[in-house]
Formats: C-alpha cells, structure tokens, sequence
C-alpha cells in the first residue's frame, strides 16, 4: 500500500483513548477526536468485548460524553454528558437502548461512582454560592443580581486555569436515586470535594477536599457515612491528597499525596482505619502515573496500578505487606488509559510510532509483549502514512556535580532515515514530568520528522520517574543544571552523525521557560520556539494559579519565596543577550503561565535588538491550547511551528566555518 508523509490536518482524524472501565468481560472506553465543522473536540463511549469478539461505539453525542462507570452487576453504564448544555448524568444499557438522564445538577457535574447497592450513584456536582459571603452559609438568601458581578478574591487560590474565577461555587458529594432521579447533599461547607470513593460495603465514603480558609491549595483525605455524617479529617500533614481507593474490606484507604506543598511528584500513601496512621509505600521507587485507575486486587493484597518509570508507563502489582513490586506489563511506550479486571489488563498506548489504539492482556503468565492482543481499529488512516522510528538512546552529560550521569531521551526519524538531519530539541513541561508521547500534543514533530528533521526529547535532571532525588536535584537550578545536558545530547547526536549545525529548540510552560533561557545563554539555537512559558518567576509568583505554592517549591526555598533567586534564573533577565529568532505563543485565558510571562520576553527582545521575533496569542485558550485548545487553534500553532523551523533553520544558510560551533553555555 503506498503512503504518504505525516501532516498537520492530520490532528482531525486523530481518535485517542483517554478513559477505560471495564466490567468482567467489556471494556467501556472514552475515545476523543475533532468534529471539524464545529471546530470542537468530541468524545463518545465504546465498549469492546475482552474476547475480541465485539465492538461498538455506544454513544453518539452531542456534546462530550466521559467518564464510563458500569454499575456493580455490569448491566448498565453510567456517564457524564454535556449533551444537554452542562454536564449531567446519564446511563444507558450496553446492550442497546437510548441513554436516559438521571436528576438534574443546575450547576454540572465533575464525577460519579456506584453504590455497591446498583440503587442510586455518588456524584460530585456545582453548587452556587455567593463570594460576598466569603465562605458563610447563604441560609436562603440568593445573591442580588446585579449588572455588574465583581469576582471577590477573599481566599487563595482565587482562579484556575480552565475554569476562571473559583469562588461563585463549591463542589459537593450528592446522593442521586437511580429510579426516580431525587438527590440529597451529603457534604456542605466553604471547600470542595476533588476526588472520592464508596467502600465495599457502602456504608462509607472517602474523599479528597480542600481546606476552608486562608489557603484552600491544600486538601486532605476525609471519611464520613454513605448518608453524608459523621464527617471526621483523616490526615492533616500532607499538602496534596488524590483519588483515595477503599480496600475491600473496608480497613485501609490507598491513595497518593505528598506532604509538600508545590510537589508534583505524589507518592503512594496508605491509611489504616483503625490505628488511624498514614504510611508511605515504597516512595523511592512507585510514581503512580494515573491515581484514579488505581485498584485494589479482589484479596485486598496488592494494588495495581499505572507506574511511571524512567519516561515510560509499567502495569505494575504493589504487594502491601511486604512492599514489593511486580511488572505485569512494560515496554518503551505510555499508556493514555488503564483498568485491570480480575483477569485482564487493558490499556491504551501512547507512543509516536504507534496509533491509540486500546489492547488486552491476559494476567495470568509471562508479563510479555507477544502476549497482548489489539481490542480496538480507532486510526485506520495510520497506515497510509510514512512510518515514524522513535528511539530510547541513553546520553552521557554533566551532573552539574563535577561529574556525568546518564540520562535517557527519545530521538524520532521518519524511518529509513540516513545522514545528519536538522533536530528540533524539545523540552517537556513540569519541569516534574518528564516527555509526553501521545500524538494529539505533538502532531508537529510527526510533521517535522515527515519533512527530514530529527526530533529530541529528552528527560534531563528535574524530570519525574527517575527517582525523586533526580527529579529534586533542580530546585533552585532551572537552566544551570539541565542546559548544559541538553546540550550535551545535541554534541552526542551530532558526534554520531545524526544531527548537523542546524538545531533548534521548542518547548511549553517549564519547556517555554528553558527555550527561552537557553536562547539568551546560549548560542546553539538557530531558532526558537516558545510556549506559554514561565518567563518571569518573579511575576509568575503572583500572576499564575498556582504560582504562589509551587514556585517557591521549584526554588528550593519554600516555604518564603526567593525573589532574588527568581530573578537571577528568570529567562527575562538574559533575553536580551540572544540573537535566536524567536516566536511566542500563548492561550490569551492562560492562568498557569500567563499571557503577560510571553509579552514580557516579546517585548524585552523586540526592543533589544533586530532578531526576528513574533507574539502569537490564541483568544479564548488556555494553558492547554496546543493539545486541548479549539481544533483550529491546534491546527494553526502546529503549522506556525513548523513554518518558523522551516524559515528560521533549514532555509538559512550555513557558513561552513561555523560548522565546529561549540555546544557551550555563554553566560
């Protein structure tokens, strides 16, 4: 069969899984992908037998439909849909039949589990509240409705990206009755419920909700009757407390938190009921990928679980007695989705050589590759394109201790690839994260590589998954310490000839803020691309979401925050010393990074000097505008990436005296 190149209108026929729940024999999964004429992402609910014997897209819109749950027998399926206008519940029976609506929530709603009963569901939904009252109880009373509305900030965080203004609503738990759709709260008060479950015998319930006051950033885990009493906190020394899962009998609540506030690096807790005590699990060596598709194995003996290692994602078995790990199934790949049945795993993969496509493996056996089958045929159009070759290559670069250490990196070529080809060094977000292989984020390096260029991601010092000592070493060090690895990955790629001179750099938030700092400290990169970045840590303190918790985290100096320090790292104070032609953009609504982080590194170089330089911002967008944003938003920052690259390095002459440049720092 003849293909053709990757491009970027190729983001339209794209479907990717991002959700599975599976009963004992169906997976029910949420496949996301782009309704073109509506410029909008849609999501429907397929299942797919675990036999392979059947698939079928359960439901058809409109709106998005998520969060599959099936009730305890497997006969129905509940589901969030926004086909109404907000987000309400409904259930459908797999078997065929239209979906009904269960209750009304004026306001949407978040999240849903099943009572164990199969008689009524635990849903998370909005509640209206007047940010006049500062967090008092309206008793009755209805705001005043007035032309003008004023967002009253009385309390941190007062604004999410997302989502806006916080403060004019509460997320509560509600009972909902299945037959007649009557509901009744079951929590009230100044905080919101982010995450719950029910226990075995659903007589409990367990949630994640933030604090009420000053600093409602924090949240800890919490425990009251099926009927909302009794309400008792469980923890009170963590900063962060995610999806909380009972065990089944009922005597442990596993979840993951840390203990620190701004730490993006969560390690896995477990809480025992009666000695009242929470107690780390194996937290050098578990990074739980995803909290929610977590499950206890049906003997409450071990968890299973999605684990982040080294840039890649395991299926992995934590035994809570003795504390060890087993490996179910691993791979140089990610997975966008997870569930595991008392007798299979199923999951989806993220990788650049590969489709999201979702696969099953049995449990039982070798933990091994040949052994999985592929359940779903979501991108038949992969197959008429060139194929991508991604590759794990281990680096050896500075520790910045005097030493070297290796670190790992993927290197993408369209395959069959020979000789030196321009590389685009990609720098993933976090900077506790590490490089994300899913398609829908980085259509543009398919398009690239399609085009003869190289793509660079590598996981330098700072990144997740590689031990939390690696990922801590850089607090207080952004671009000290992880430039100069960088660039010592782009001098081995181009030692073994596989990159030539022409090298540039691209990245988005922690990514935005090393692109921008490397092209004032550097003079490697013959052009930049940078996204939504931290440009100012000063700024960003008190401008972004979260800013005010993380950032003196991310300085080693928390809990005060370092304003020297900030300012000394900040790519604002060496933006003026590139001569990089550099583009910026940015979602306009951005509230984790800022519109103003671009503009002022736009500006600062505008003025400096005659290096080309553009601002892009995207209205209406948000920080996740170049995977989540409107489909021609993502269309439109792809194509200008990828323009920029083309103009900036490969149609730019070479001096071939310039050829030996040193990879070094000039700061």
């Amino acid at each position: 069969m003849s293909t053709q190149p990757f491009a970027v209108p190729d983001l339209f026929l794209n479907h990717h899984v991002t959700e599975i729940q599976c009963s004992a024999a169906t997976a029910a999964c949420t496949v996301k992908s782009v309704d073109v004429e509506q410029d909008q992402h849609v999501s429907c609910i397929w299942t797919f037998a675990l036999d392979g014997s059947a698939a079928r897209q359960l439901t058809r819109g409109p709106g998005q439909d998520s969060a599959p749950r099936w009730s305890p027998d497997g006969t129905q399926l509940a589901f969030i849909s926004t086909r109404t206008g907000t987000s309400q519940v409904f259930v459908i029976d797999p078997a065929g039949g239209e979906a009904r609506q269960v209750g009304t929530f004026p306001q949407g709603i978040s999240d849903l589990r099943w009572f164990p009963s199969g008689t009524a569901l635990l849903v998370c939904a909005a509640v209206e509240v007047d940010p006049d009252l500062r967090g008092a109880r309206a008793l009755g009373r209805k705001p005043t409705q007035k032309k003008c509305r004023p967002e009253l900030a009385w309390r941190l965080p007062y604004k999410e990206d997302g989502v806006g203004f916080l403060l004019q609503r509460e997320f509560h738990l509600f009972r909902l009755a299945l037959d007649c759709g009557e509901r009744s709260q079951l929590t009230d008060g100044a905080f919101d419920v982010l995450a719950f479950d029910v226990s075995a015998d659903g007589s409990q319930i367990a949630y994640a909700r933030t604090r009420e006051g000053r600093f409602a950033h924090c949240n800890d885990l919490w425990v009251c009757a099926a009927d909302g009493g009794r309400p008792r906190r469980l923890t009170a020394h963590h900063a962060i407390v995610m999806q909380p899962h009972w065990s089944p009998d009922g005597r442990s609540i596993a979840f993951t938190g840390a203990t620190d506030e701004g730490d993006a690096e969560p390690v896995l807790w477990l809480f025992d009921v009666d000695s009242a005590v929470a107690r780390p699990l194996c937290q050098e060596t578990v990074d739980v990928a995803d909290p929610v598709s977590m499950c206890w194995d049906d003997d409450g003996a071990s968890l299973v679980f999605s684990r982040a290692h080294r840039g890649c994602h395991q299926i992995a078995a934590l035994r809570v007695q003795d504390q060890s790990v087993t490996v179910m199934a691993g791979g140089d790949r990610q997975l966008s989705a997870f569930c595991a049945t008392p007798s299979h795993l199923v999951y989806a993969v993220d990788h650049p050589s590969q489709p999201s496509e979702v696969w099953v493996m049995p449990r039982s056996g070798a933990a091994a590759v040949q052994n999985e089958r592929q359940l779903s045929r979501l991108n038949p159009w992969w197959d008429a394109r060139d194929p991508i070759e991604t590759s794990s290559i281990s680096f050896e670069v500075p520790d910045g201790r005097g030493g070297k250490e290796t670190v790992q990196g993927w290197l993408l070529r369209r395959r069959g690839s020979t000789g030196p080809q321009p590389l685009l060094c990609d720098i993933h977000g976090g900077p506790a994260s590490y490089a994300l292989l899913d398609f829908d984020t980085n259509v543009y390096w398919h398009t690239l590589c399609a085009a003869g260029w190289s793509v660079l991601a590598l996981n330098a010092v700072g990144s997740a998954s590689f031990g939390r000592e690696f990922c801590k070493r850089l607090a207080g060090r952004w671009g000290e310490l992880d430039l100069p690895q960088y660039l010592a990955a782009i001098g081995q790629l181009r030692e073994q000839g596989l990159c030539d001179e022409r090298v540039a750099v691209s990245g988005k938030s922690y990514g935005g803020f090393l692109s921008a700092y490397a092209t004032g400290n550097s003079g490697v990169f013959q052009a930049a691309v940078v996204m939504a970045p931290v440009g100012n840590i000063e700024t960003h303190y008190g401008t972004s979401d979260g800013g005010y918790y993380a950032d003196p985290f991310y300085m080693g100096s928390q809990p005060v925050f370092d304003r020297e320090l900030a300012r000394k790292l900040s790519p604002l104070q060496h933006i003026e010393k590139s001569s990089t032609p550099t583009l910026f953009m940015q979602g306009k609504e951005d509230e984790r990074c800022p519109k103003c982080q671009s503009e002022e590194l736009f500006v600062s170089l505008a003025r400096a000097s005659e290096v080309p330089t553009e601002l892009v911002l995207y209205p209406g967008e948000t920080h996740g505008f170049l995977a989540s944003g409107a489909p021609s938003c993502r269309e439109d920052a792809a194509l200008r990436i990828v323009d920029w690259l083309e103009r900036h390095v490969r149609h730019r002459y070479i001096d071939p005296a310039t050829r030996a440049q040193p990879l070094a720092t000039t700061a």
